[in-house]
């Protein structure tokens, strides 16, 4: 990794291009060099600099794809019925926000949504810690999540509304099922993969199983643990959409399906903007909680 950064002009450099110890290890050295150097502001003015420099960046594909959504309805390039300029698309969102019906469906969505992944961060945790640290659970259950994760929760979806009706139990089911897996396969990952060395250097000074679990299974585990929770929180989003499109009444899945039945394709393209933003947003809470929880790999 060193070589690498040291063969990147640093213009080129990403902060995807840099471990997470490297990044602290940036962000933990500047205040060192403003000491050393007698010139914190011009420290501080250098950060700003670059984090203005490196949003600028990160930005710039996103804003131009924004501006093709905008220019090229406009122009003709493509058909602006089926497409609509980005500013209609935002109007409709804003008259379905001062109208009600966005934060209703955005209530149904959410409620929906964190019940399904709270249920399986509650179940699939402890079920992936017990897989991977005990091996005859691992050897019975191993061969029957076997032929669960290979069949698809869309595919599942006609069982469960047939067990449970098209109700509200089906649909946060659905999430529910959908987000265990990611989470249940990290846990036993990182479970597994839990550096030997260390496990051998805790029992050599007297830890017992629970001690060893508590103090360097479960710390060892938990980024691998969070990559998982992190990837059941776009799945909990991506899978209530299809679950919202069979027999439901409200929610964002519903507003999509019926402006786009309707032809109201402003409307629809608010919805699914309003998806895309609420799923950038939990992403970020998840990345903030797993900093939150890994920080002793920094320290």
């Amino acid at each position: 990794m060193a070589e690498t950064r040291q063969d990147t002009p640093p213009g080129e450099l990403h902060w995807y291009d840099l471990p997470d110890d490297e990044a602290h290890e940036d962000t933990a050295a500047r205040p060192h060099e403003t000491r050393t150097t007698g010139l914190p502001r011009e420290g501080r003015a250098a950060g700003l600099g670059r984090a203005v420099r490196r949003a600028a960046v990160n930005s710039t594909a996103i804003l131009l794809l924004l501006a093709a959504w905008e220019i090229l309805p406009r122009l003709g390039v493509v058909d602006r019925v089926f497409v609509p300029p980005l500013s209609d698309d935002l109007v409709a969102w804003y008259d379905l926000l001062i109208g009600g019906q966005l934060p209703e469906h955005l209530q149904a969505s959410l409620a929906r949504s964190l019940a399904g992944f709270g249920l399986a961060i509650v179940l699939a945790i402890p079920l992936g810690l017990l897989i991977g640290w005990y091996r005859p659970v691992a050897d019975f259950l191993t061969p029957l999540l076997e032929v669960f994760r290979n069949t698809s929760a869309v595919a599942l979806l006609p069982v469960f509304t047939l067990i449970l009706g098209i109700g509200e139990t089906t649909k946060i089911a659905f999430v529910l099922y959908a987000c265990s897996w990611p989470i249940l396969l990290n846990t036993i990952s990182g479970v597994k993969t839990v550096e030997p060395l260390l496990i051998k250097s805790a029992r050599s000074m007297g830890l017992g199983p629970v001690r060893l679990f508590q103090k360097v299974i479960l710390p060892a585990a938990v980024p691998t643990i969070f990559t998982g929770v992190r990837l059941a929180g776009a799945y909990s989003i991506l899978v209530l959409l299809f679950a919202e499109m069979v027999g439901a009444k409200a929610g964002l899945g519903y507003l999509i399906l019926d402006t786009q039945s309707s032809f109201r394709i402003p409307d629809m393209y608010a919805g699914i903007i309003t998806i895309s933003v609420l799923g950038l947003l939990f992403n970020l809470l998840l990345v903030a909680v797993e900093r939150r929880f890994s920080t002793w790999r920094t320290t």
